[in-house]
Parts: structure tokens; sequence; C-alpha cells
């Protein structure tokens, strides 16, 4: 029998997916994930589908090693690892999105980096790192196919909230499912307007460290009202 806990935490999976679609950070690729709400060494994650599609009946258990648990036999994204190995370092991730959001890209093929031009991305203080493959296993089809794949880009995460993936994409994470989704929306949103910004040709003028820090902690604490509008939006259709 699922637990009402593991039955909320897989609603508000399929429900991110759905958002993050919506919002336009995710397309017919990309994918959301929880770590299980009864095991730390486990996580939750749909099986591969456009994450539009994803329904509960999706959601598959994953251990730490990104294998399937029970036995389920479904076919899995490719890039499961992303998740596993991020969790297996950063107890207090709770959830990750991975998407090909365009207005992020850029950033990860420029030498322009992503930083907070607003109040709204916060989490985006300091430097944005930028995960290349190349450095670390030469050409490759871009995907994190492997534990190690996975490692190397939890290591580039670092203790940031944010890693970008050259050629590919990037990945945010947060201590839950309502953070990670908002992180991902407005990763988008801050490149999209620090790219306009750029384009006008005068000096832009990014948050300092402390003006992040502060942004941050008050939107952490008000994420639950974007939270509904964004699940009311897809809930209504």
């Amino acid at each position: 029998m699922t637990s009402a806990a593991l039955a909320q935490t897989i609603a508000d999976v399929v429900v991110g997916n759905h958002i993050l679609a919506r919002q336009g950070v995710v397309d017919g690729f990309g994918h959301i994930s929880s770590r299980h709400p009864e095991d730390p060494g486990k996580y939750l994650l749909s099986c591969s589908r456009a994450p539009e599609l994803v329904s509960a009946d999706d959601i598959m258990v994953f251990d730490l090693d990104s294998n399937p648990v029970n036995g389920d036999a479904r076919n899995p994204y490719l890039e499961r690892f992303i998740h596993g190995e991020i969790y297996r370092v950063r107890p207090d991730v709770q959830a990750i999105v991975h998407s090909h959001s365009p207005s992020v890209i850029p950033f990860a093929a420029s030498s322009a980096r992503l930083k907070p031009i607003y109040h709204m991305s916060g989490f985006l203080t300091g430097e944005t790192h930028v995960f290349d493959m190349r450095h670390r296993f030469g050409c490759t089809d871009m995907l994190v196919r492997n534990r190690d794949h996975g490692a190397a880009l939890a290591a580039e995460l670092g203790q940031k909230g944010v890693v970008l993936m050259r050629g590919h994409g990037f990945v945010a994470c947060g201590p839950s499912i309502p953070v990670a989704v908002y992180r991902a929306i407005y990763t988008e949103k801050n490149a999209d307007l620090q790219q306009r910004a750029i384009t006008l040709g005068g000096d832009v003028t990014y948050l300092d460290d402390e003006e992040a820090r502060l942004t941050e902690a008050t939107n952490r604490g008000v994420v639950a009202r974007p939270w509904e509008l964004w699940k009311r939006q897809v809930q209504q259709g």
C-alpha cells in the first residue's frame, strides 16, 4: 500500500513535470525527480516519457546507483544518473530538474556567465558553473549516461542550486519540489532577461552577493504562492 507521504510526492513529481512543460522549461525532453520521502537512498522519476504526458502510473523508484527497484522493467531515462549522483553527495537536495531550456544554453557555450539580474533569481549568486564533459571524457554524445558522468556533473554543481551543461542544458536542484521547479523556471527567465540587457550595449548591473542572498531568503519563504498558481494552471488545462 502506498503511504500518504509517498502518494503526495508522486503527485507533486507529476504536477512538477506538467508545470515545467507549461512554462516552456522542458518540451519533449527533460525530467524532474524527487528523493523518496521514506527512504533517502532512493528517488522517484518517471519512465521515459515527455514531461507533459507523465502520470502517476509512470513514476518509477530508483536506488542511488540509478537502478530500478522491484524489478521494474520499463524504459528509464538515459540520463537518470544526473539524479542518482547528485542525491548521493547532496543530502540537502530533495528534488532535481534537468532541462534543455533555450535561453540558458547560450550561457553554457559563451564566456558570458549567467548571473542574477533581478530579485527573482538570487539563487544564481556568484558564478554559475559550466559542466563540460570533454574535460573528463573526451568527445561524447553529450548525454550523462553512467555514474561516472553523473558524479562529474555533481562535482561541478558543488553546493550550488544550478549548474549549466555545455552544448546541452542545465540542472536545478532544491530542498523541495516547489523550490527546484521555481529555480528551473527562473533560471530560464533570468537567462532571457540577461541576454536582453546585454544586447542593449551598456554596462549590466547584476545583484551583488548580499543582495542575492537576501532575495533568495525572501523568495524561499513565499515559493508556495507561485507553486499554487502553477498547479492551478495545469490542473485547469
